[in-house]
């Protein structure tokens, strides 16, 4: 509910703070006096549109905020939906109103849209008055007043449920059904994408596989080709002898001088060592050679075959697991195409008895609704007879239109305000007030079971009497004990039942405008009855009926 109103600038109000509790809170005040600005403040911050005439003249900007305490689970999960932190159940909602006429919204300190603000705000406030009947004159809304004077959440769920299914069925069934064309053109494709990746054999794990594989076929090529040196350099090439050759022939030529010179000895000895070496290196190179697991092609193989995985997956999928996913789904929708006729039958079965299902739950939710209709209608006379209201006729047009989310039924309030005249649509007949009463009547029904926590009727008494302002209030107060209400009035019969009473004043300083909004006690109470009852002059006997007023204790069924 709505638990303090902050406002600073908006027209003649320079700065007053309002607590508001729940119950029935009443606001009234002089013509002219600042009510209406009130109202106007809590719509600037539900979202409605503002003008930059709300500022204050002389101001730099305007800025109202409202404090809504224990919201309900539906406002709780908008606020999740929209990003919006909630913290026990509190809402923070502020927003400034420049004199160039831009505004900036928060909700709890976090920055918001003005469409946030109405989103949130059509859960949490419904305010109706001579000039705003909002849902109530929208048809589209009609159901769910009807839905709330009971208990038709079975019937809803059960009717969602078969209702989710039918489309889910329909839309297979329009994507089988989708341009001949179009199917073909997907068909080569799919032929195309199935025929890639099953030549490609791709294998899970397979590119990790190679990658490592290339490292050790780069690694052992360049081992192969130093093996390969020392061998050629140790044996010789076609072009050059070998180092073995150069020193055997060293050697002999030693050998060939040591009987002439003996110290030559050691020569030979030393060259006969490097021979031995030589072919010790001659055998290790080999064997390391014969070792190396290495084909001259291999690595060519392997980058064309990590080039071809590359390519896949740039169409279909980073990993060997998705692109075997994406072959699995394409041979899955090439199947569907191909046994479309096949699909084509079995889908229409199913919707036919999908269809079915749905229609039996859309009767019994019908059969549900109608039956509350009849009981709303015969409650709301009843409401309207004791709002003095007795020859207005209120109706529940009933008719069937196409399946949606809600059902197949075309649901209207009607009324008729003389006898004789046939019921018509209630923006085309009501009155401001009458809408107000009649949104009353219905509030007063389900109010147990409205999810909107905080009400607002501005002005609801215009153009009754006496009598009728007090039963419109004793309904009020009805209302509020399920429902936060606000209301707005000249009527004394009405302000006399509030819980709250707040008192709208304008004083003048300095060639200024000023309003305040305070809180009256019982005595104040009554000066103010009696000011709203006798206009200029306030009488004793004025006071005492005030005084009267007050201390009733009414034992009228309300």
């Amino acid at each position: 509910m709505l638990t303090s109103l902050n406002i600073e600038n908006i027209a003649v109000i320079e700065k007053s703070e309002i607590e508001l509790i729940s119950g029935l809170n009443v606001l009234t005040g002089e013509t002219g006096a600042g009510k209406s600005i009130l109202v106007d403040a809590i719509n600037a911050v539900l979202g409605e549109r503002t003008s930059k005439e709300l500022v204050r003249h002389g101001a730099d900007n305007a800025y109202v905020t409202a404090v809504f305490d224990s919201v309900n689970d539906e406002v709780a999960a908008k606020a999740e939906e929209l990003g919006i932190p909630t913290e026990d159940g509190t809402l923070i909602i502020s927003r400034r109103i420049s004199a160039q006429g831009k505004s900036t919204c928060r909700v709890n300190g976090a920055p918001a849209t003005v469409s946030m603000l109405r989103e949130l705000g059509s859960l949490l406030v419904n305010i109706h008055g001579q000039h705003d009947s909002q849902q109530l004159l929208n048809p589209d809304y009609h159901y769910k007043f009807l839905d709330m004077t009971g208990d038709s959440s079975e019937f809803m769920d059960n009717y969602k449920a078969a209702f989710k299914e039918l489309v889910s069925i329909r839309r297979k069934l329009k994507t089988l059904t989708s341009d001949a064309d179009t199917k073909d053109r997907r068909l080569e494709l799919l032929n195309y994408q199935i025929k890639e990746l099953s030549e490609a054999e791709i294998k899970v794990g397979e590119r990790e596989e190679l990658i490592k594989r290339r490292e050790l076929v780069q690694n052992s090529r360049a081992i192969a080709d130093v093996m390969n040196g020392i061998l050629s350099a140790l044996n010789g090439t076609d072009d050059s002898d070998g180092l073995k050759g150069a020193f055997a022939l060293l050697q002999k030529e030693v050998s060939d001088i040591t009987q002439l010179d003996e110290k030559s000895r050691e020569l030979y000895e030393i060259l006969e060592s490097i021979i031995d070496n030589s072919e010790k290196l001659n055998d290790a190179a080999s064997q390391r050679l014969a070792d190396i697991d290495f084909s001259e092609n291999e690595l060519d193989k392997i980058e064309e075959r990590l080039d071809l995985l590359y390519r896949l997956s740039s169409k279909y999928g980073s990993t060997e697991e998705q692109m075997l996913e994406y072959l699995a789904e394409a041979e899955k929708e090439r199947d569907s195409i191909v046994n479309s006729d096949e699909e084509l039958i079995r889908l229409n079965a199913e919707y036919d008895k999908a269809y079915d299902n749905t229609i039996v739950k859309a009767d019994e939710l019908s059969n549900y609704r109608y039956r509350l209709a009849r009981k709303l209608e015969n409650d709301v006379k009843e409401q309207l007879v004791f709002l003095d209201m007795p020859k207005i006729q209120f109706v529940v047009s009933f008719d069937k239109g196409k399946l949606s989310s809600n059902g197949y039924d075309s649901i209207e309030f009607l009324i008729s305000t003389n006898p004789g005249e046939p019921p018509k649509p209630l923006h085309k007949i009501a009155s401001g007030g009458e809408l107000s009463r009649i949104m009353l009547a219905i509030k007063n029904i389900i109010a147990k079971n409205d999810s909107v926590d905080t009400l607002i009727f501005d002005e609801i008494d215009t153009g009754v009497s006496g009598r009728a302002s007090r039963k419109i209030g004793l309904k009020l107060k009805s209302v509020s004990e399920h429902t936060q209400v606000i209301c707005v009035t000249h009527s004394a019969q009405i302000a006399s039942v509030a819980d709250n009473h707040l008192l709208i004043s304008k004083e003048y300083n300095n060639d200024r405008t000023f309003t305040h909004v305070t809180s009256l006690g019982y005595e104040e109470r009554k000066l103010e009855l009696a000011r709203i009852m006798g206009g200029l002059e306030i009488t004793d006997t004025l006071i005492k009926s005030a005084e009267e007023l007050l201390n009733e204790i009414n034992s009228e069924d309300i």
